[in-house]
């Protein structure tokens, strides 16, 4: 392992990445990866430049509001489908997807996670997991402190699409959080006409700011949208294999301007 370790050391810096599976390469992951629409770079591309890390005050705990849907509290799952276990007033991780009982089109999220401190993080492994937006949108959950892997699946990436503006990732072991906002497709005709737009803060730094999604999240590839595409969906958290941990998510439904 000190070997290893060494030798890594004299590689060109900006060179070093951790692939899907956690092992430590130089090489373009996916060779044959397609570029993504209107961007230099392929899907997953471990030569797209490394967001710039920015230090921000850490995780922002807000109360859920008056008129919000509390999803977990610390106390339990109702609001959710899945099997995710609860300890000590935190949601863990476990096997499964966890997916809202209620659907959603136009929202407001917050969430907050931390990777276990104890936990090796390599690459795409150790440290995963995702929040769907309507199941289907992810924008990355991680470790992105010191971890390092492919842009487009950093902690705050919509994944396999672009990287966070910034970094403003806190260390390992410290909670960490999201407010989101998304704006749902609109279609037509059973078309979408109007693509998918989110804004993320993360810590309370903006990292996505009205990114227009090109289509559901998948890997390895491009993406586009499907017809007959619902007004509303559920919002999934997954399961990577990773005990990530939660707290404090809620979600408001954004209504229409002069409103009552």
């Amino acid at each position: 392992m000190k070997t290893k370790i060494a030798l890594l050391a004299l590689l060109p810096a900006g060179l070093l990445f951790a692939d899907h599976h956690g092992e430590q390469t130089t090489k373009k992951l996916y060779p044959n990866a397609p570029l993504i629409p209107g961007s230099e770079y392929t899907v997953h591309d471990t030569t797209r430049p490394q967001p710039r890390k920015v230090e921000s005050g850490g995780c922002v705990s807000v109360k859920a509001p008056s008129d919000a849907k509390v999803l977990f509290d610390g106390t339990n799952t109702e609001a959710w489908k899945g099997n995710w276990r609860v300890e000590d007033g935190i949601l863990i991780a476990s096997k499964g997807t966890l997916s809202t009982k209620e659907e959603f089109g136009d929202c407001q999220v917050h969430i907050e996670y931390r990777v276990p401190a104890d936990r090796e993080v390599m690459g795409q492994k150790g440290g995963n997991s995702g929040i769907f937006l309507m199941g289907r949108y992810e924008i990355q959950i991680g470790e992105s402190h010191t971890n390092v892997t492919y842009p487009d699946g950093q902690a705050g990436a919509v994944y396999g699409q672009t990287p966070p503006l910034v970094n403003p990732a806190t260390p390992q072991g410290e909670w960490q959080s999201y407010d989101i906002i998304f704006k749902a497709p609109v279609s037509e005709d059973g078309k979408v006409v109007k693509p998918a737009e989110i804004t993320v803060l993360f810590n309370g730094v903006v990292v996505q700011a009205s990114y227009k999604i090109q289509g559901p999240t998948k890997h390895q590839t491009t993406t586009s949208y499907p017809e007959n595409h619902p007004a509303k969906g559920p919002i999934n958290l997954q399961w990577h294999n990773d005990p990530i941990e939660f707290r404090n998510i809620w979600v408001r439904d954004l209504g229409e301007y002069d409103q009552q």
